[in-house]
């Protein structure tokens, strides 16, 4: 089961390596995401918000992430994973 903080991660949360590296997950393209999915989903919280994200796309239902896109926090929250770190891997 999720709640509404497990969404929040989906369009606040960038992929962390691989091909969409730095991508939110929930923009992450389908076919990428059935890939992993069949290679073996990452252990823990990026592995189910990958498969959440999975899920979500498979069932058409991204329109349930729009409220939460236009949120003026997660808004904010959005922006600031996007900024660009000092960590010298980027």
């Amino acid at each position: 089961m999720f709640d509404k903080q497990d969404l929040v991660a989906l369009i606040t949360t960038t992929m962390p390596y691989g091909k969409f590296h730095g991508r939110v997950l929930i923009d992450i393209p389908e076919e990428y995401l059935l890939w992993m999915n069949k290679q073996g989903m990452p252990a823990g919280r990026l592995g189910f918000l990958l498969s959440l994200a999975l899920e979500i796309r498979i069932n058409g239902l991204e329109e349930i992430l729009t409220p939460l896109r236009n949120d003026p926090a997660v808004r904010k929250l959005v922006r600031a994973s996007q900024t660009p770190s000092s960590d010298s891997r980027h």
